[in-house]
């Protein structure tokens, strides 16, 4: 395996010149390195400077460069698994001049974006899915006839361990006539090491000589004629059906196109194995054991360091790993699970303190849930920690697996609501609509990092059913205090006359608090009820709603089918006709920008809610007289 540290070029010209599938096809093989220098120091320049995915990235320098030698983008069609490591991708392909603007509001996707360019075709950044992707363009252009455009598909072994990407194996070994390549990029890692099977078999792989093809002399049945040598298939693609590639050296230009061209010219099903370093050239992500800095913040490029201190207000995950950790002193039935996400998720703490109740199951989110179930059945209480975009792959499994069996699975759900520069498939902004149709599931959403504590004993104590807990990529900021308890409800604040009630959702309590001490200066009498829980619907937050003359809910999940809907809904369900104005996210794909920016463009903001308020009680001073609550 080639390694070599990036030397440091003092400009980019080449790239820029070489910022087309056209011109890099022309270059000459004896400049190739000298772009690939020139792509990782303008990666880490860029990427310190913005945040973004660093060592995914750094990783597939040459990589990419062969595919877009070898193949003819946007005629071959090249596809990337959850994406993040299509920089090298956006940078061929004409957008070198606008990373300035990286994950920033109107400039670059972090993802393959269809809007910047003909050469990416999918947007969506879950994981496991590119092979299908795959499988359906093969199978379209074989109906049309279309049969000299390649579909290449990159996935990485991290992805590999997800059930998709296996269902698209079985799919596409079996089809000879369509002859999809499929590049798996091996660098031993997702977010985590890689686990399980399919990493030992790998690295079996990788550690195997080139000419160890065995050759069997099968020992026949008593009375069978005896057969001839029988060759064994290498590994398990073989097994399926694909014709396999490798290992090759990722880092290598002339290995990697060599490799490419044989795939090409093949005309059958393929695996390219290729072997990469997460984070080559980069001294402070290859010596990053952790997560070979695969997703960064702004960092000083030099060190590699964080840029700012990360003094202040812990973040929402760091509340909940610390507490999680409490929680499994005092309970040892209490065990935790991820899906190749135990730093982001908290629960990297929980696995050093507890290693043989810590369990990572790969990208695996469905299995996670329903394994989750069997943990239950057991007798165990499960935390299945994951991000809020996430849990939607795992639905049924919450729904028939864990709900109908009434088991006390506990789900996590970080980057809940805004997450920012990620962009539209990793905002967690539909999680509390799909729950809302699970039965029996109770939804908690904390404000601060009082009630975050509060509420996991509380989830995690219950063995009547499934529990939820939602928070956002943030910081928990000061604790809100409770002002009185009313039948399970934090009543926050109370002035005057009951006129508006407000609900927030979790975080968004402290925008309202803010909006109700202006309205109150405004001689408008405002009760804030904090719900805790928020399904099922407290029958004391209906009851407390029939005492107002309006009520505003307030979340950060799609209007459509959120707590305000159902909150709106039992009201209505008890006759009140307290009018209900429901403010939470459009029901739409929102890009990346920041958080604030984001929130305040939906009205989740003091302003908007205070805008929200005074534009509902004129509307309802309009009203006839005998229409009013």
């Amino acid at each position: 395996m080639t390694t070599r540290t990036t030397p440091r070029p003092t400009d980019f010209s080449l790239l820029y010149e070489t910022d087309t599938p056209k011109a890099l096809r022309a270059l000459p093989e004896e400049r190739l390195d000298r772009l690939a220098a020139q792509i990782r120091a303008f990666l880490i320049e860029k990427v310190a400077a913005a945040g973004g995915h660093l060592g995914p990235n750094l990783g597939v320098v040459e990589l990419t460069l062969a595919l877009h030698r070898v193949f003819e983008s946007p005629r071959d069609t090249l596809l990337f698994d959850t994406g993040h490591q299509a920089y090298v991708h956006k940078l061929l392909t004409g957008r070198a001049r606008d990373f300035d603007r990286l994950r920033q509001a109107g400039g670059l996707s972090g993802y393959p974006n269809q809007a910047e360019s003909e050469h990416d075709l999918v947007e969506n950044s879950h994981a496991s899915t590119a092979l299908a992707y795959a499988d359906g363009l093969a199978k379209a252009r074989q109906l049309t006839g279309d049969s000299e455009r390649a579909v290449v598909a990159v996935i990485g072994d991290g992805a590999m361990t997800g059930g998709m990407a296996w269902e698209a194996l079985n799919n596409l070994g079996a089809a000879p006539d369509r002859p999809v390549i499929v590049i798996l990029n091996d660098n031993e890692r997702s977010y985590a090491p890689t686990i399980g099977a399919l990493a030992e078999h790998l690295r079996q792989l990788r550690e195997e000589p080139t000419d160890s093809i065995d050759w069997l002399t099968a020992s026949p049945p008593p009375g069978a004629p005896v057969a001839g040598p029988l060759p064994v298939a290498r590994n398990l693609f073989e097994l399926l059906g694909f014709a396999y590639l490798g290992p090759v050296d990722g880092h290598h230009m002339p290995s990697l196109e060599e490799a490419l061209h044989m795939a090409r010219d093949l005309r059958l099903p393929v695996v390219v194995h290729v072997v990469t370093v997460k984070g080559q050239g980069y001294p402070p992500a290859e010596q990053d054991q952790a997560e070979c800095m695969h997703a960064v913040g702004v960092l000083d490029p030099a060190t590699g360091r964080p840029a700012t201190s990360s003094g202040g207000a812990p973040s929402w995950t760091s509340v909940f790993a610390d507490e999680l950790c409490r929680l499994g002193e005092r309970h040892e039935d209490l065990v935790a699970i991820t899906a190749a996400m135990p730093g982001p998720t908290g629960l990297s703490r929980f696995a050093a303190r507890f290693p043989h109740r810590f369990h990572d199951v790969g990208i695996a989110e469905q299995h996670a849930v329903t394994s989750a179930a069997g943990l239950a059945l057991g007798g165990f209480h499960p935390v299945v920690a994951v991000y809020a975009t996430f849990l939607g792959r795992a639905f049924d499994q919450v729904l028939m697996d864990v709900a109908l069996h009434r088991l006390p699975v506990t789900f996590v759900l970080d980057r809940a609501g805004i997450t920012g520069p990620d962009g539209p498939s990793h905002h967690g902004m539909w999680d509390l609509t799909i729950l809302g149709a699970v039965p029996g599931l109770r939804v908690a959403v904390p404000r601060d990092a009082t009630r975050l504590r509060e509420l996991l004993t509380e989830a995690v104590t219950h063995t009547a059913g499934p529990t939820a807990l939602r928070f956002p990529k943030a910081t928990a900021g000061p604790d809100i205090a409770t002002l009185r308890q009313e039948h399970g409800l934090d009543i926050l604040h109370a002035h005057g006359v009951r006129d508006v009630l407000l609900i927030p959702v979790g975080p968004l309590a402290s925008a309202a608090m803010e909006a109700a001490r202006y309205l109150a200066g405004q001689g408008i009498g405002v009760t804030v009820a904090d719900p805790r829980w928020v399904q099922p619907v407290p029958a004391a937050l209906t009851e407390l709603a029939a005492r107002h003359r309006l009520v505003v809910t307030i979340e950060d999940n799609t209007r459509a089918g959120g707590a305000g809907s159902r909150i709106a809904q039992a009201i209505a369900d008890t006759a009140c006709p307290v009018p209900v104005r429901v403010l939470g996210l459009p029901g739409s794909f929102l890009p990346h920008g920041t958080r604030n920016d984001l929130l305040t463009a939906a009205g989740l903001t003091t302003t908007g809610i205070v805008h929200a308020v005074l534009r509902a009680r004129a509307a309802l001073a309009h009203q006839p007289q005998e229409l009013r609550p």
